[in-house]
């Protein structure tokens, strides 16, 4: 008996001393997106070469470390600019999404490591079950279209160009990686801070007390960037595929995902976020990563 106890006891421990995959990759992303320790410090936004470049995840231009540039501001400053279509950062979009699908959202967004942590504080957890939930989850093609595309590429300000209204209404990860770091470093801004900021902070506060109760909401409802991600997602290089001889049909897999989806059905649609969690917990290893895409078709049909 002391034997069988050891056994099962063991990996659990194990377990819990080492980080996941999925953990960390997030943890490298974050950190490799946000490289530039002194803008922490000194509260100036990195101007180096690479700011020029596009990151896959939702990561603020004004975040003091970041070294690269959110495709979703990119994507708004290029429409907006005299309606100049932006080439570039809709390139970019486009060549995450044909490699990685919504991988980007569940393994390289910064934003969704944030929702992640705090979806671990242990408080009282709920659902969005049916009709609604399936409903809802519209929402972030409607922002992706109007706030994202069609309001900076018509709607233009005093000065003429069209502001990248997703980030500045709406955001939540421009004001936790962005607002919050450069009021903090800049006595000068908190003196300018006015309704618009303190709506923002609403917005965000709205969305972390949210994260807390329901996993990844921010991701499921109104991200914008996930949304376009999810065009690709059923084409995508990087698939993954359940084997239903393997499976036994226990849902523990869908117990497990963040997402909320039909994982023996729906493992490859819109939602899925490749974050893996369903594969880690599957007893019988009927989940697999399925990388060429041309087997991945054949083996659907």
């Amino acid at each position: 008996m002391s034997g069988m106890r050891r056994d099962r006891i063991k990996p659990e421990n194990k377990g819990k001393r080492r980080l996941s995959f999925q953990r960390r990759a997030q943890l490298l992303s974050a950190a490799l997106m946000n490289g530039y320790v002194a803008g922490f410090i000194n509260g100036r936004i990195f101007a180096g070469k690479s700011k020029a470049l596009c990151v896959p995840g939702l990561n603020c231009y004004s975040c003091p470390g970041a070294v690269g540039s959110c495709p979703l501001g990119a994507l708004q400053t290029a429409l907006g600019a005299k309606h100049q279509f932006p080439f570039y950062a809709l390139g970019c979009m486009m060549l995450f999404g044909i490699l990685l699908g919504r991988l980007v959202c569940g393994l390289l967004c910064p934003f969704g490591l944030v929702q992640d942590l705090l979806h671990k504080i242990p408080v009282p957890k709920w659902k969005v079950r049916g009709k609604l939930d399936r409903a809802a989850r519209y929402l972030k093609y409607g922002i992706l279209l109007a706030a994202v595309i069609l309001l900076p590429a018509f709607f233009a300000d005093q000065t003429g160009l069209g502001p990248p209204y997703f980030c500045e209404y709406i955001c939540p990860a421009g004001t936790l990686e962005g607002g919050i770091p450069q009021m903090l470093a800049n006595p000068q801004l908190r003196q300018l801070a006015g309704a618009l900021f303190n709506w923002k902070v609403a917005v965000l506060a709205v969305i972390l007390v949210w994260s807390m109760a329901l996993p990844r909401p921010f991701c499921r409802y109104l991200c914008p960037l996930g949304a376009f991600y999810s065009l690709f997602n059923k084409w995508s290089f990087y698939q993954m595929r359940p084997d239903e001889e393997k499976c036994v049909d226990c849902k523990k897999c869908e117990q497990a995902c963040p997402m909320g989806i039909e994982v023996t059905k729906g493992i490859n649609g819109l939602e899925c976020i490749r974050c893996g969690k369903c594969k880690d917990v599957c007893l019988k290893g009927a989940i697999s990563f399925h990388k060429p895409l041309a087997q991945g078709c054949s083996s659907e049909q």
